[in-house]
């Protein structure tokens, strides 16, 4: 189909029916414009007043000037603009045909609204500028009871026809009307003042304005200027929900005013549209409309906390969408279900849509073309120093077919208090009267108006709002988080370097300084240090019932074998020197048989303990429950602290018993150093596990877990370093020194040689 517009359109039709359709004159009007198959026309008060002209009727009257540009039409006319690119961009609706738009400004002038509509529909058929009102204003009075009421009309069709309609309607409820005032924005002063006085008069509270905005907006100005106070306004749709007289000012005289308005609706998409105003800055079609000699440049600064960016609450605006969805549907069940496509038949299509729009609502009109009712009664309110319209009721049609009004009036000292709030009474003041108190953490009020607040279940804790319980998130030391993962890498370090020395030793097992330090022994040792660096691995994860008792029994056994291979070194080095004394014969006392036999009779005595920990109370996994905290902690119970002690105080003894004869032991000849190595070693073991106490009492949540892991590592790392690094120095490093001249080294003669190696 080819790009036809609207008089085109009626060009050809004419010709074929064989009437005379010829355009006479055209307007000009201000417009905005974009080409397409099938255009659609807008007209919106885009500027709100019209300059009064002297109209002589002898020769052709010039364009009339406006002014005062109203954002809140301007966004009627994005929204349009908005939904026919978006149905453009819809594959389904209209494929292959793209819509149009030729938006007019109206000036809010019934003169320039019927130049608007005559040059949108020139050379049409049909021509209608009827005027579609509903008057739901009479349910109000009828609601409350009014019986003497003011009215203000504008001086156009929408003015007087709702008026005459409001009272049709309540004349049969017995209502009469006190006075009638016609107001329009371009009245002189002394027109606007007889209104006023008019309002003035003490009798009559009720005052009914059906006027626009801009028509009304002088006469608000005047009112509030002589301080009218005491009247109930009752507002038509045109100005109730307005942003230019909503402010403080004016609700001096108008706080209460009560009205209809459409149900509002958020449209998120709207907002980049509303923001990315630039291209049209520049364009030709916006300027004429502006009526400006001044070429936007485009980095003009917007003020984006302007109500015109708010696309939360949109009433009419939404409606504008709505209606132009309405007609893309009206013509594709015209073209995809008639044969010949006559746009005289699109009305009768546009009555039988029914579709849902893109934010979830049902589209449809009734058998006389009309929308269901929804509308919303608001009422002015003042709000933190701000005038806000506030949702008081509603109005909709019943499900027998008649019109319900639904009024929430409110009379109370203190409003409900919202969920996730307590009652907290003031005092001094009646029980009506109280502070609405936000539920402690750990706490909610699942209902409004609460008088106290519930406090969650152990293993729950209050959302953020304090109105419902959620889980308590669950901690405790991973393999997959930082921390968890540094102690593995340490861990496996650590056995890795343990299980190397021990081959070393096994390799060099007939050289003279493995041989001096007991092979037996220091294969041993260093196994136990093998499965001392492993044992960390089972205090990471989550806890079971399993992991808890294997981390406790293989920690105290296995520090438990590692004390007693050391301590059976110290009695070594201890028996050999006393061998060596005249007269002594502790050396054959003290054989390898003696040497096992106290290994494994210390490390018996701690394997006893631990089974009778296992027998009577053995660890299990358990969870700690912090009233003040959100996190419920997984972690192992010793079951028995006393048990857990004991394991622990064995270890110790063991090696406060090392300590102390290798400190007996420290003034040995060079050649036997072991003593001095066993010393410093057990000195890092001890300060390890007395920092411990304090460090693991003091640590939180699985940080006590990295805590003992901690000391697990250094106590393991501090006897594999102290012990056996100077020896494998020796061994691979400097063998010229592995002989039975030097079978050993001071601590500090191999720490100096070894600083010497390092890179400068």
């Amino acid at each position: 189909m080819g790009k036809l517009n609207i008089i085109h359109l009626c060009f050809l039709l004419c010709t074929k029916m064989g009437c005379a359709c010829e355009l006479q004159h055209k307007f000009e009007m201000r417009d905005m414009y974009k080409e397409g198959h099938i255009m659609i026309g807008g007209i919106f008060p885009i500027f709100n007043k019209q300059e009064d002209m002297l109209v002589s009727f002898e020769k052709e009257p010039h364009n009339a000037e406006c002014k005062g540009f109203d954002l809140r039409a301007f966004r009627w006319t994005r929204m349009m603009m908005f939904a026919i690119d978006e149905i453009n961009n819809d594959d389904y609706l209209l494929p292959n045909i793209s819509l149009g738009y030729k938006i007019l400004d109206s000036c809010a002038s019934p003169t320039n609204v019927l130049r608007a509509a005559l040059t949108l529909v020139s050379g049409s058929e049909e021509k209608d500028s009827s005027c579609l009102l509903d008057f739901f204003q009479s349910f109000l009075v009828k609601r409350f009871g009014w019986k003497w009421i003011g009215a203000l009309q504008s001086d156009n069709d929408y003015g007087r026809n709702g008026i005459s309609a409001f009272a049709k309607e309540v004349e049969a409820l017995g209502v009469c009307i006190a006075f009638v005032g016609t107001i329009l924005r371009t009245y002189p002063q002394n027109k606007i003042l007889e209104v006023v006085e008019m309002i003035k008069q003490p009798t009559v509270k009720m005052i009914l304005a059906f006027v626009p905005e801009g028509d009304l907006y002088p006469l608000m100005q005047e009112v509030v200027k002589q301080n009218i106070t005491g009247k109930q306004w009752i507002a038509s749709e045109a100005w109730i929900s307005a942003a230019r007289p909503s402010t403080p000012e004016m609700f001096q005289s108008f706080r209460g005013t009560i009205g209809f308005v459409v149900q509002k609706m958020a449209i998120p998409k709207l907002g980049p549209i509303l923001k990315d105003i630039s291209p049209y800055h520049n364009s030709e079609s916006i300027n004429i409309l502006y009526n400006s000699t001044k070429v936007c440049t485009g980095t003009e600064k917007i003020n984006y906390t302007n109500q015109f960016f708010d696309i939360t609450q949109l009433r009419i605006t939404y409606k504008v969408y709505q209606a132009v969805y309405a007609i893309a549907h009206a013509l594709h069940h015209l073209m995809f279900c008639e044969i010949i496509f006559f746009f005289h038949k699109v009305n009768e299509h546009l009555k039988k849509v029914h579709f849902v729009d893109t934010v979830g609502e049902k589209v449809f009109f009734d058998e006389n073309g009309d929308p269901p009712v929804s509308y919303e009664v608001i009422n002015w309110q003042m709000r933190d120093g701000i005038v806000q319209h506030i949702p008081v009721g509603h109005f909709s049609t019943s499900v027998n077919g008649t019109y319900e009004l639904v009024i929430t009036p409110k009379a109370v000292c203190s409003e409900i208090c919202p969920l996730g709030t307590r009652k907290a009474q003031i005092k001094g003041l009646p029980v009506c009267c109280f502070d609405c108190i936000s539920c402690a953490d750990g706490s909610i009020s699942n209902t409004t108006g609460a008088v106290d607040c519930i406090t969650c279940p152990e293993e729950y804790w209050s959302n953020e709002r304090k109105n419902s319980c959620v889980m308590k998130i669950t901690e405790f030391l991973t393999y997959t988080e930082t921390m968890g993962i540094v102690l593995t890498a340490l861990s496996l370090f650590g056995a890795c370097l343990a299980f190397s020395t021990m081959v070393v030793f096994i390799y060099f097992r007939d050289t003279p300084i493995v041989k001096v330090n007991n092979s037996e022994l220091s294969s041993l040792l260093l196994l136990s240090l093998f499965f001392c660096f492993l044992c960390p691995l089972t205090f990471i994860g989550e806890p079971t019932d399993w992991s808890c008792m294997l981390r406790h029994i293989a920690f105290g056994v296995t520090f438990a074998l590692c004390i007693s291979c050391i301590l059976g070194k110290t009695i070594v080095v201890v028996s050999a020197f006393r061998a060596t004394l005249p007269g002594n014969n502790m050396a054959g006392k003290f054989g390898p048989a003696q040497q096992r036999g106290i290994v494994w009779s210390c490390t018996a005595i701690q394997i006893v303990i631990c089974i009778l920990w296992l027998k009577i109370t053995p660890p299990f996994p358990d969870k700690v429950f912090e009233q003040h905290n959100k996190k419920i902690i997984l972690e192992c119970n010793t079951g028995s602290d006393i048990a857990f002690c004991a394991v622990l105080g064995y270890i110790g003894l063991l090696a406060v018993i090392c300590l102390i004869l290798a400190f007996l032991a420290r003034k040995l000849p060079d050649n036997f150093n072991e003593a001095k190595f066993i010393s410093f070693s057990m000195l890092i073991f001890c300060a390890v596990w007395i920092t411990f106490i304090p460090a693991y009492v003091s640590s939180p949540g699985k940080y006590t877990v990295a805590v003992e892991i901690f000391a697990i590592l250094s106590s393991a790392f501090g006897l594999l370093l102290c012990i056996f690094v100077p020896k494998c120095y020796i061994i691979l490093i400097k063998p010229e020194r592995n002989t039975r001249k030097h079978p050993c080294l001071c601590m500090f003669q191999w720490l100096i040689q070894f600083l010497k190696l390092l890179p400068s």
